[in-house]
């Protein structure tokens, strides 16, 4: 087992970005923990971009048990933790226990990895300022506002932040994300 990666989220998380993100983690060979508010089965959603649709649309996604509570989270037992997108931060980044979470992550020097609307959690954490990020369009006023700087890319890192707009750029993000971690990529 290469170690464990956390991955945060709730009801009206990215379920494609969840379930993507724990199984290409357990393909490389972590363990995956799945934080939620409460530990029980979360309500995830699919969203999708529809022609002549000025934003996404959203329609219930592929559900998912929590693995523990935020209350249970010991950020020294994960290597990093990943930041899910869709609409969970909203509601997230307003949860002080989220935000010391990410912020105790950031103290110890691990990895922080944000995808799509996940960077509001690293705004709200305060983490951003001076930091070069991309994430979904109409989340960019978000980072902006804290001090960071939008790059319209499919993946950027910066430091030990990787960021990604959409599910859509899986690719370019967990290329990156592990080169970070060490791991092996495969083709």
């Amino acid at each position: 087992m290469a170690g464990r990666i956390l991955i945060i989220t709730g009801d009206g998380g990215e379920s494609y970005e969840t379930w993507f993100a724990v199984h290409r983690f357990q393909e490389a060979g972590y363990e995956t923990r799945v934080a939620a508010p409460s530990k029980r089965r979360l309500n995830l959603v699919m969203h999708d971009f529809e022609p002549g649709w000025d934003t996404y649309k959203e329609q219930p996604g592929y559900i998912m048990e929590s693995d523990l509570t935020f209350d249970e989270v010991n950020a020294r037992e994960y290597e990093a933790v990943l930041l899910i997108g869709g609409r969970a931060p909203e509601y997230l980044r307003n949860d002080q226990r989220v935000l010391a979470i990410v912020r105790e992550f950031d103290r110890l020097g691990k990895w922080l990895f944000a995808i799509c609307h996940g960077v509001q959690l690293l705004a709200a954490a305060g983490l951003v300022d001076g930091k070069r990020l991309t994430c979904y369009e109409h989340v960019k006023l978000d980072i902006e506002s804290c001090g960071a700087t939008y790059v319209r890319q499919e993946s950027v890192r910066d430091g030990r932040i990787v960021s990604a707009p959409t599910w859509r750029e899986h690719p370019a993000f967990y290329r990156a994300v592990m080169a970070c971690l060490g791991a092996a990529v495969t083709a």
